[in-house]
């Protein structure tokens, strides 16, 4: 799976003012919301929080892949935002977490929804592609940065 087909221009901001973990899955459920006109910002908060309950999705290295089901969702969906400070967010090495990449999946789509969030992990955890996305002015270019790395996965599988 292309990551970069799951998100659009829309939905990729770069260098957002946010002071908290709440206020940033707020940030990403306005961005999803923009695009999903059958659901309200809060249904999608309420989906991505109701996963953070359950424990963090902070990976580390400044990372968070928050993510949730939806009922009545047709297909994976996605917001990226790049903060221009990090923020406190219970990431299991403890550092502040400035990328976050919010999933949305079908309710159903248990297979689906892992394998995507594997290829996020392996995404992230290339440290040029994260400074990379820290470096973009605006949401075009961490969107043509994902893209870029998606093409250079596909090249070398």
């Amino acid at each position: 799976m292309q990551i970069a087909t799951l998100l659009s221009p829309e939905r990729v901001a770069c260098h957002q003012d946010s002071s908290s973990k709440k206020r940033s899955l707020e940030l990403l459920s306005h961005l999803l919301s923009a695009t999903l006109p059958g659901y309200s910002e809060g249904e999608l908060f309420d989906s991505l929080i109701g996963r953070e309950r359950l424990g963090s999705t902070g990976l580390g290295h400044g990372v968070a892949l928050p993510h949730g089901r939806l009922s009545g969702l047709s297909e994976p969906i996605a917001a990226f935002i790049s903060l221009e400070q990090g923020v406190d967010y219970d990431a299991v090495d403890n550092q502040p977490v400035d990328l976050l990449f919010a999933l949305l999946v079908p309710e159903e789509s248990t297979e689906e929804h892992l394998r995507i969030l594997a290829s996020l992990a392996a995404m992230f955890s290339d440290p040029r592609l994260c400074q990379a996305l820290r470096e973009c002015r605006n949401g075009q270019q961490c969107l043509d940065r994902i893209e870029h790395w998606d093409s250079e996965r596909q090249l070398s599988a």
